[in-house]
């Protein structure tokens, strides 16, 4: 593994390092949570990004990296047509992670990501503070914000020594970090660009059956988030769920008995056994509010609930209650939508 410096000015070194491994698209542009990390990172030192993007994407995706903060930029790039596992990102980051001697990690709290900061900590023997809602710096280093018990409570966790990994949930962070002119460093992986990805033949996947394409945002990170629950009564009457969602450009959530009855798919559920979500918006139909559906949705900045009882546990916690049949309440709720749109 060889890397290749460019442009490299003087930099200030009075602020540790903190590592921020950056997902990319295969269009090439950076994932939605790109911003919220080294948002995060900047509150703790210098934010440095970690990119593997496929060919003749990386530059592209360095100077976004910059738009959201990075004050410094590895990137690699692939050939691989297939979808690469985790092991190809892990070398990336382990190589930036060496150039580096960074403070802190920063990565997705999601599938890929929670798989990387195992990996990496079981090479490095660094401790890992996962499902992060916050970070901030004290005397001593770096401090994780937990959520914890159905988000009644907020811990806190530090390491001992060394470098902390933290899995870092999308929507928790509202920190932002100003534009950067990054410093761009290439890392060339086997000496080949990837054509074939660093590891063994494992780091390659081919999916034999296709999977439906979605128009809405990806749940994790919606800005607004439409929730249908068991009161919607059926599949069929789930898709009103879906109505609204479309209409108000929104990701499409379940509870988990609307889940279990059949009505959706287990990726839409929000709970405590499904996603967590923190959007600017929350509107549950039909949902009663159970705990372990709140824990996955509390921190919404604001929540909106349509049920007929006029007692179910979601009128608690939500900002704005309606108590009425959603499906009377939510098509003139479209009906107004779109005429304000027209």
């Amino acid at each position: 593994m060889t890397m290749v410096e460019q442009n490299t000015p003087e930099r200030n070194t009075s602020e540790p390092n903190i590592l921020v491994f950056l997902p990319v698209l295969p269009s090439g542009e950076l994932l939605g949570s790109a911003a919220e990390l080294l948002g995060a990172a900047s509150a703790l030192g210098t934010p440095v990004g970690v990119i593997l993007a496929p060919a003749g994407k990386g530059h592209a995706a360095a100077e976004a990296a910059g738009q959201c903060g990075a004050a410094r930029v590895f990137t690699a790039e692939h050939k691989v047509t297939g979808s690469l596992l985790t092991t190809p990102y892990l070398e990336v980051v382990a190589a930036a992670w060496e150039a580096t001697g960074p403070e802190a990690v920063l990565v997705p709290n999601d599938v890929d990501g929670r798989d990387i900061a195992a990996l990496l900590s079981v090479r490095t023997g660094s401790a890992i503070a996962s499902d992060v809602v916050g970070v901030h710096r004290d005397e001593e280093g770096v401090v994780a914000h937990h959520s914890v018990y159905g988000s009644g409570y907020t811990t806190e966790s530090a390491p001992t020594h060394g470098t902390l990994i933290i899995t870092l949930r999308e929507g928790a962070v509202d920190d932002r970090a100003p534009a950067a002119e990054p410093v761009v460093e290439t890392l060339e992986l086997n000496g080949a660009g990837l054509d074939e990805p660093p590891g063994t033949a494992a780091s390659i996947t081919e999916f034999t059956e296709s999977v439906e394409a979605s128009t809405r945002p990806d749940l994790r990170g919606a800005k607004t988030v439409v929730s249908g629950g068991r009161g919607l009564g059926s599949k069929e009457g789930f898709e009103l769920a879906g109505q609204l969602a479309d209409e108000l450009g929104a990701g499409l959530g379940a509870s988990r008995a609307a889940v279990d009855a059949g009505y959706a798919a287990h990726s839409l559920q929000v709970g405590q056994t499904g996603v967590t979500v923190t959007p600017d918006l929350y509107i549950a139909l039909g949902i009663s509010g159970a705990v372990q559906h709140q824990a996955g949705m509390q921190t919404a900045k604001t929540i909106v609930a349509v049920n007929k009882d006029p007692e179910a546990p979601i009128f608690d916690i939500a900002d704005f209650g309606i108590v009425g049949d959603a499906f009377e309440v939510v098509p003139q709720l479209i009906e107004t939508l779109r005429a304000k749109g027209q």
